[in-house]
């Protein structure tokens, strides 16, 4: 007979394909994690993944089987979910911030699964803005939040990532850039960026909008914003150009700036991230549904 702990172990494997995240996640050593799906194959009669030094990948049948498995899965641990939050009472407000599009596309998704386990609480959307990103988490104003990684912070954990997203120039249409079909950050030294009101992390602002090329050369800082509205409209009015998520051209567009491909930047992570130390019932019951929303959508979304 198969045991509940197999199944979790080659469920989890099978969407982290990394047996060093699978343990932590499931705070068991990897030994133990190897340990178990050996056992869960011989029982099966075929191997289920596909290992070797520098990857793991599901075999055939892992992934008939994983297929097969996840929503069933996903229903029985919905069921207890939603036995525990009965027997608990968990009700109330969760307030939830989102900086941007927040989790994008997999925000109705997100919602849909609390609201199926947690029915008797009510989220809260808070939106934030870059001049100062972790504010209303430290604060206590929100709960959760959805926002830009990097985060470097002892008293902040990061969670789920929910956006993977390629990351884009905002132009002027009259700029000498608009057009092309893509641009190197190289190419830009001389031009002009934003700074950001005191308030968010240097680092964090450095990797999104860099200082300095690949080579070195350096990027001018202009006007310090505070908003995406504000920075759209001085790029809009010719004062500035700027990297941004591709999300942006979607839900920030304007008439006069358009949109370049950057070639040589690293994509942009967007992760729910709570204060460090613990959290209510309520926020754990969220970041497992957004992690089950993310797994439902074969990883993060696009934007």
């Amino acid at each position: 007979m198969v045991e509940r702990q197999e199944l979790e172990t080659f469920l989890t494997l099978a969407e982290e394909l990394h047996f060093g995240r699978t343990a932590e996640r499931l705070l068991l050593s990897q030994a133990r994690v190897s340990q178990t799906l050996k056992k869960l194959e011989r029982k099966i009669g075929a191997p289920l993944f596909e290992r070797t030094s520098r990857v793991v990948r599901m075999s055939p049948l892992g992934r008939q089987l994983y297929e097969d498995l996840a929503p069933l899965h996903q229903e029985m641990d919905a069921a207890v979910a939603r036995a525990k939050s009965a027997a608990r009472g968990v009700e109330g407000e969760l307030h939830v911030g989102f900086l941007g599009s927040g989790a994008g596309t997999l925000t109705g998704p997100i919602l849909d699964v609390f609201r199926e386990r947690c029915p008797g609480v009510e989220v809260r959307m808070r939106e934030t803005q870059f001049r100062d990103p972790l504010g209303a988490l430290r604060s206590g104003e929100v709960e959760l939040l959805f926002t830009c990684l990097p985060v470097e912070e002892p008293d902040l954990t990061v969670g789920p990532v929910v956006i993977n997203e390629q990351r884009v120039l905002a132009v002027p249409l009259r700029h000498p850039l608009a057009g092309r079909v893509s641009v190197s950050l190289e190419e830009l030294a001389g031009e002009t960026f934003f700074g950001v009101v005191n308030g968010a992390p240097a680092y964090w602002w450095d990797f999104h909008v860099p200082r300095v090329t690949p080579s070195g050369r350096e990027i001018g800082r202009g006007r310090a914003v505070a908003t995406f509205q504000e920075l759209m409209m001085l790029v809009g009015t010719g004062q500035g150009i700027s990297p941004v998520v591709a999300s942006v051209e979607k839900y920030y567009a304007r008439p006069d700036v358009t949109f370049v491909p950057l070639r040589d930047v690293p994509p942009a992570e967007v992760a729910v991230i709570c204060r460090s130390g613990g959290v209510s019932e309520r926020a754990e019951s969220f970041v497992r549904a957004v992690r089950e929303a993310v797994t439902s959508n074969g990883g993060p979304a696009p934007f």
